[in-house]
Parts: structure tokens; C-alpha cells; sequence
């Protein structure tokens, strides 16, 4: 195994702690608040951008569900 890729690994942990980090300030881990499919997705967004929301980066989706057929 090379050295190199458990550099990366922590790197990838680390920015990943951050990113949950910055959810939990944002609150999208409220208990009492429902969960639609553009929650989850900003979420998501959110811990996968880590580092970057702290410099500006404010990551949301727009989430278009198909509406029932008549």
C-alpha cells in the first residue's frame, strides 16, 4: 500500500467532519423539522462542499418531484 493514500483518507475524513460541522450550524439536524427531498439534498450538499461553506459557499438544490396524473 502506498504511503500517499492514508494522507488522503484523513484529508477526506477531515473535510467531511467539517462538513457535517457546518450542517449542524446551518440546523438541518433539527429533530422537530420534516424532511422533504430538498432538505435532504442541501444536507447532503452542504457536508460533500466541507470547508468551502465557511468561505462563502451556500450549496442548495431545487428538488422537482413529477406531480400526480389527473
Amino acid at each position: 500500500m502506498r504511503r500517499g493514500s492514508g494522507v488522503v483518507g484523513v484529508i477526506v475524513v477531515i473535510w467531511l467532519i467539517i462538513g457535517v460541522l457546518a450542517a449542524f450550524q446551518r440546523g438541518y439536524f433539527n429533530p422537530d423539522k420534516d424532511v422533504s427531498c430538498r432538505d435532504f439534498a442541501d444536507t447532503a450538499l452542504t457536508i460533500v462542499a466541507g470547508p468551502l461553506n465557511y468561505v462563502g459557499v451556500n450549496p442548495k438544490v431545487d428538488c422537482k418531484t413529477p406531480k400526480p396524473s389527473k
